[in-house]
């Protein structure tokens, strides 16, 4: 079996991710988990920011600027949704950060009727675009 990219870090986030849903249950705000998931974040030591700007670059050019809920420990992106179901939608946003910068690993957390969660690895090999000219996490 093989070794996660940043296991420690995503085993952590997961740990705290699965705190906030016990506690908190479906129906909450987004925001709302958000702001507790982040509280316990700090409570555990974890380096974090919120609404990180991510650019989006076509042929070496920032075209636009995505916000992603977390920046866990300068290399894991989190996305979280509170919603009943999750969608394509929601999977295409967290894969889209993905493509649009350095980072390669990333984690939508679902504060749903029951808590899940999705982890997506996008190589930077697979990035040309970002490579280019590059300032973003």
């Amino acid at each position: 079996m093989g070794v996660l990219r940043h296991g420690e870090i995503t085993g952590e986030v997961l740990r705290l991710f699965y705190r906030v849903h016990g506690r908190l249950g479906f129906g909450v705000l987004e925001s709302v988990c958000c702001n507790a998931l982040g509280f316990e974040f700090t409570k555990a030591g974890l380096a974090y920011q919120r609404e990180v700007p991510i650019e989006v670059r076509y042929d070496g050019v920032c075209i636009g600027v995505f916000r992603a809920d977390f920046l866990v420990a300068e290399c894991v992106i989190v996305e979280a949704k509170a919603c009943e179901v999750l969608n394509d939608a929601h999977r295409k946003q967290l894969t889209n950060y993905m493509r649009s910068c350095t980072l390669e690993v990333g984690l939508l957390l679902h504060f749903g009727v029951k808590a899940k969660v999705e982890r997506i690895l996008y190589t930077s090999d697979r990035k040309p675009d970002v490579y280019l000219s590059s300032t973003s996490p």
